[in-house]
Parts: C-alpha cells; structure tokens; sequence
C-alpha cells in the first residue's frame, strides 16, 4: 500500500502547482516504490513540495539512488494577506511588505543539504506570487493574535530556477566574497540575516561546495571548492 496518499490531502497551492507543470502525456499521483508522486514524467519524478522538506527526507533516501527526481519548491516572492471568518467570509485583503528570495530554500535544505549530490536529482524554486488565507485560532497562533494560514493559492508563477548540480547552488554565492569568508561575510553581501546565511553555508559545506578551513576569531572561515563557483 502506497506510503503517502495523494489529492485527498491536497491544499491549493499544490494543487495548482501540479496542473501548471503538468504536461500532455504527464502521469498523476502515481505510485513508486510504495510512495505516491505527483507527476511523472517519463521516466522522470517530479515531486512538489509546499511545506517542510523534513517530511520528505525517508520518501527521498528510498527514491534518490533507482530514480531521476526533481523537487519543486515554491517561494512566494509577493504574497497578499486574507483574512476569513469562521462563516467563510474573507475580509480584509492586503500586501504582505515581505518579498521571498531563492535563498528561501535553504531554510529546508538543511533537512537534506546532500539532494544534489545524487545523480539525477534536480531542484526548482518557484517564484510565484501567492494569497495566504488566515482564519482566526488562538489556540493555534497566540503570538499572532490567533490569525493562522488555512491555505495558500497560486495568482502568479513569476520565475523558475533550476539547479541541477551542487555546481549550480554554488552560483548563488556573491563574486564579491573574500577568499575565505565567514558567515556574517555571507550575509553582508547577500543583505540577508545571519541566521540564513548560516544554513547556506551548512547546505554547501554538506553538498561539497565549499569547505572549512579554519576560523577567524570565534567564526568558521569557508572557501569554496575549485570548480564549484565558477
């Protein structure tokens, strides 16, 4: 019996996320090696992931070594807040000031930083621009003054990036990076949070990327590999 069911625990977003990559010939919800995939495609599996790349981690260490896959990774690049009643009614529409970047997606590779070093495994971030529904929980959501996301929709796919190699992930370190750098280094050129930058370097250590080599004061010192930024 298939280990993850398919559409009966579907939310919107990935709904519409499959039926923007399907293509004519595409095979649905189909059952692999005991696991159900959204999209084959040949013999190709594309797998869409709207949460947590945690939950995934046993479905890709049985499928990874006998299969081509490419995971899919949607990041809201613009996001707009709804709010709905417990009657169903929406309310309050407006603009999320928060803008996603590619970088998101290290935020979940940290589960399985080692993805791209498998033969045939691909990763797609999706830029889409998105509507978050929330519903009022307290019980669920106390810092947020009970408001909780029920759902996402997609209103837009903007861009789609691949990376098909741990070659490819390495392009998202900045040129202007010292010869060997820190994370705080990291997040300087990249204008991002250290915290993030922190789960960057842990991915590309762990991939191949880069390597440490040392420290400067109490922060590891990194350089990347050769041929890995080129």
């Amino acid at each position: 019996m298939p280990r993850a069911i398919g559409t009966l625990n579907e939310g919107p977003l990935h709904a519409a996320l499959k039926a923007w990559y399907a293509r004519p010939g595409d095979r649905l919800e189909v059952p692999v090696a005991g696991y159900i995939i959204d999209i084959v495609r040949g013999e190709q599996l594309i797998e869409i992931q709207t949460g947590s790349f945690a939950a995934l981690k046993a479905k890709l260490q049985a499928l990874v070594p006998e299969y081509s896959m490419t995971l899919v990774y949607p990041v809201a690049q613009e996001k707009w807040l709804v709010k709905r009643t417990a009657e169903g009614c929406e309310f309050g529409r407006r603009k999320s000031p928060q803008r996603g970047s590619v970088l998101a997606l290290f935020n979940e590779l940290v589960s399985i930083p080692q993805l791209l070093a498998a033969p045939g495994c691909a990763l797609e971030v999706v830029l889409i621009r998105e509507e978050a529904v929330r519903i009022h929980d307290p019980q669920r959501a106390w810092r947020r003054k009970g408001w909780v996301i029920a759902e996402r929709r997609l209103l837009d796919v903007l861009a789609v990036q691949r990376f098909a190699a741990v070659a490819d992930l390495a392009t998202l370190l900045p040129q202007t990076l010292p010869d060997s750098f820190t994370t705080g280094d990291l997040a300087l050129a990249l204008a991002c949070p250290r915290r993030l930058a922190t789960k960057m370097a842990y991915c590309l250590r762990e991939a191949g990327a880069i390597v440490q080599v040392g420290k400067r004061e109490r922060a590891y010192l990194y350089q990347t590999v050769a041929g890995s930024h080129e």
